[in-house]
């Protein structure tokens, strides 16, 4: 059993970019634990503001969008309500994750790709997940628990991947809990624009993981995944 951290700027990131690796790491009997750094209060719910909700009252459902979406996925969720647009660095927010890292001791994390023009949360989001990673393994550095040791890190795709700098070197089969992800995307009533492009992603992206192996898998005929860029070089005995 392996257990995740995902560590994300945004509720609705969680769910578009790696809501099947959360599902599945989830019913294999691993602990994922989702670290949102933000509620998206003001970049990402155009929709809530439209309708004359106050800004209390846009945090309470963005929240609630999301602890329903990471209960589907079969996931945990932590708030740490540092504001967006623009998510900025805080010794509050820093040290909470080192704790979050050093409570989940991750053999896995999942967060944002280095770079994204239509969005400095996530460019933010990705650099200090690696700052808090790092810092997390430091002995010298105040927090409670153990330090981790060195979790491979895994960006999941940026919407718009190819302005991004984004290489999906991983392609993760998630067609067996494909039904977990839909429904869970489903949930984000503030962001129901993003369903169709998140679903036409996992199909093509499907069709890239059977492509790439052949008979070996033994893939179904109608594939769905997701796609990701390894930061750290694997650590491995055997090429496979």
């Amino acid at each position: 059993m392996t257990d995740t951290l995902v560590l994300t700027a945004h509720p609705g990131d969680f769910v578009w970019r790696a809501g099947g690796a959360i599902a599945l790491a989830a019913a294999r009997g691993g602990r994922v634990v989702i670290g949102c750094m933000s509620f998206g209060e003001r970049g990402e719910s155009a929709s809530l503001w439209r309708k004359g909700y106050s800004l209390d009252q846009v945090k309470a459902h963005r929240r609630s969008e999301a602890e329903q979406a990471a209960e589907v996925l079969g996931a945990e969720i932590r708030f740490f309500d540092a504001d967006d647009y623009p998510l900025v660095e805080t010794r509050e927010l820093l040290h909470g994750l080192i704790d979050l890292y050093r409570e989940v001791q991750p053999a896995v994390v999942l967060t944002h790709a280095a770079a994204d023009p239509y969005n400095g949360d996530h460019a933010f989001a990705h650099a200090i997940a690696l700052k808090s990673r790092i810092l997390a393994q430091a002995p010298g550095v105040e927090g409670p628990g153990e330090v981790i040791g060195a979790p491979p890190v895994f960006c999941f795709e940026p919407h718009q991947p190819e302005q991004c700098g984004f290489l999906p070197n991983v392609l993760l089969d998630i067609t067996e809990v494909w039904d977990r992800k839909r429904e869970a995307m489903q949930i984000l009533a503030a962001q129901a624009h993003l369903h169709g492009y998140y679903t036409d992603l996992g199909r093509r992206r499907g069709l890239q993981a059977s492509r790439n192996s052949g008979p070996n898998l033994g893939l179904a005929s109608e594939v769905f995944a997701e796609a990701y860029m390894r930061i750290y070089p694997q650590v491995t005995r055997e090429l496979s």
